[in-house]
């Protein structure tokens, strides 16, 4: 299977958070009750029931204006993934399209992977005690549709596809950007992290748009992998043998109270 990712063009964006929408419908994601915070993003921050938002920044530009900067912000997928490396119960995982999904029954509520992440895209549901993120609509994915947020898109600027195809595009377009006056235009995320299935052309250096200049997993995130991985295997291993040994133990419970006196 050729790998697919997400292009995304923030020189194309427009703010009309219609990507967002379709998250939000898609996924059957609630609405959240929101206050004013002196930004144009609504929500202004990821959650548990917001999987992915349109960042909004302003910044001065060297002629003396103001720049908006536009773009989708969420989980990046990334092929290095600190949240896989972080989890103990092995809850994060990577699916057959190369993206990184939770699963919500093994997932023990403890928090690292939201603590660890680079870009912060890791939502928590207190009330489930379950994290939970963008899925990149692996559901659609595994029907042969593109993820809702790319579906959505009115302006093209995200697009979904073979990952040999899309880089071509995205190197295309950042000659594009350049030859217009738009020298600090790059492509986000094909080395990051060794990797990202978000791909983003942006206008202007990553820190604007509020990504990291050099996301990476933490030291200590993969000491912690290195030491905990062979133990998680025989907690695995004792935990079902405790089941066992009790559903054992029940069942000449029942056999014993079936016998006549």
């Amino acid at each position: 299977m050729a790998k697919t990712i997400c292009l995304i063009d923030a020189s194309k964006c427009m703010g009309c958070r219609g990507c967002q929408a379709a998250c939000k419908q898609w996924n059957q994601l609630p609405a959240e009750d929101t206050t004013f915070e002196g930004t144009y993003e609504n929500p202004s921050r990821l959650s548990s029931s917001t999987w992915m938002k349109i960042k909004f920044r302003e910044q001065d530009n060297e002629n003396g204006g103001v720049d908006w900067l536009m773009t989708k912000q969420g989980c990046m997928h990334c092929s290095d993934a600190a949240c896989i490396l972080a989890c103990p119960a092995g809850a994060l995982y990577r699916t057959e399209f190369d993206t990184v999904s939770v699963d919500e029954v093994k997932c023990i509520g403890c928090n690292y992977c939201a603590g660890v992440c680079p870009f912060q895209v890791v939502g928590f549901d207190r009330l489930a005690n379950k994290a939970r993120k963008c899925t990149f609509c692996i559901d659609r994915l595994q029907n042969g549709l593109k993820p809702a947020c790319a579906t959505a898109c009115p302006t093209g600027s995200i697009s979904y596809g073979d990952s040999r195809e899309l880089i071509d595009k995205a190197t295309k377009r950042l000659s594009q950007l350049k030859a217009a006056g738009k020298t600090n235009a790059n492509i986000y995320g094909l080395t990051e992290v060794d990797g990202t299935a978000m791909l983003y052309v942006l206008e202007d250096n990553p820190e604007k748009y509020g990504f990291p200049a050099d996301p990476h997993v933490p030291i200590q995130t993969r000491l912690f992998n290195a030491i905990y991985a062979p133990l998680r295997i025989l907690v695995v291993v004792a935990v079902g043998i405790g089941l066992w040994s009790n559903w054992n133990r029940s069942k000449k419970i029942e056999e014993a109270k079936e016998k006549p006196n």
